[in-house]
């Protein structure tokens, strides 16, 4: 029995997340095995345990297609002294290079302000821990530098608002990144938490990783861990979550698109439906299809003779985990109808459209 597990088997307990960092990829798959063979956790703690496990490269094989997924973006958490978002006392970096934490970096700050209690009560941050520490316009450059280019992580606005906040007091140029909420990204990860308990603490519950709440560097590595587990359940990359968080949290409810095609197109005559997360704004893919002669239409009807798929859709391999459209289209297709279902990738290969 595989040692973690062989810890663990007589308490009806799986060990965190963490437990896995010491170990090598060969022993992975066994404690992974393991975990699957006694049914030791749920589907989705399983997932997440295999996807933050074992290395990167072997989901990219496992995937089937040997497709690039990046998992390459920083994530970022700060601590204030009081109500004021500019009173930044603490900074944690932790960039994510492959799926994996390749550098940390964390400092105290003095926010040249005072500490409320209620502040205090929460982080432990006093202003004798912050006595001789650097103010924000002394690390603002170091700061911006972490995050230039990149995808930047933060859990909710308020840590993106706080160094936006803090850099305008000291005149520090914008940061020029992506930013990416995975409050956001939770909520549209996990169906029963799009409302409430979408906070690090309950998500960091939920995907098994034990961390120490509110030190900045430990709530950072902890965003980076819940958007790696929201990649691994849903099957969006990291770069197609900067498009889905603008969209609706509940794609069924979002505003029916419906496009009149280009009469002059290549596809005139066929009429198109998407259905899933895509990782193109549908209005955008709405546009692509129309283009090329496609009619778009909100739902699967008679008419219907393409169906598009959200990638990770197609990848789903139970029928009751398919959208009520592809269900639907299924059906139309089983008494006869011609419906051709592509993912969205070869959909996008088909329209020439690349953004």
């Amino acid at each position: 029995m595989p040692c973690l597990w062989r810890r663990k088997f007589e308490s009806h307990s799986y060990p965190a997340l963490n437990d896995f960092n010491s170990l090598d990829a060969d022993t992975l798959i066994l404690e992974v095995l393991f975990l699957h063979v006694f049914n030791k956790v749920t589907h989705s703690k399983l997932y997440t345990y295999t996807m933050l496990a074992v290395p990167a490269q072997l989901h990219n094989l496992s995937s089937g297609g040997g497709c690039e997924m990046s998992l390459d973006f920083v994530a970022i958490d700060v601590e204030t002294a009081n109500a004021d978002m500019a009173s930044i006392c603490q900074i944690g970096i932790a960039g994510f290079a492959n799926g994996q934490v390749s550098y940390e970096w964390k400092t105290y700050v003095d926010p040249e302000d005072f500490f409320d209690s209620i502040n205090t009560s929460i982080h432990g941050i006093t202003a004798a821990t912050v006595a001789g520490a650097p103010v924000f316009s002394a690390v603002a450059r170091r700061v911006k530098a972490a995050l230039e280019g990149n995808i930047v992580v933060t859990h909710t606005a308020f840590d993106r608002l706080a160094l936006l906040q803090a850099g305008a007091g000291c005149e520090t140029d914008p940061f020029s990144c992506k930013w990416l909420d995975t409050a956001c990204v939770v909520r549209r990860s996990w169906k029963e938490y799009s409302r409430s308990g979408y906070g690090l603490q309950n998500m960091c519950d939920v995907i098994g990783y034990k961390f120490n709440h509110h030190d900045a560097l430990e709530d950072a590595k902890a965003a980076g861990y819940i958007l790696l587990a929201a990649v691994a359940r849903t099957g969006l990359t990291v770069n197609a979550w900067l498009s889905r968080v603008k969209e609706p949290i509940d794609l069924t409810l979002a505003d029916p698109i419906e496009r009149t095609g280009n009469p002059n197109g290549a596809l005139t005559g066929e009429v198109v439906v998407f259905t899933g997360a895509l990782s193109l704004p549908r209005r955008i893919a709405a546009d692509l299809a129309a283009s090329i002669g496609c009619e778009v239409d909100a739902g699967v009807t008679k008419k219907t003779t393409i169906l598009v798929v959200g990638d990770q859709d197609v990848q789903r391999l139970h029928g009751h985990e398919k959208s009520s459209k592809h269900r639907k289209a299924e059906d139309f297709i089983a008494r006869g109808q011609t419906i051709r279902i592509l993912r969205e990738t070869d959909f996008r290969a088909l329209t020439g459209g690349t953004a």
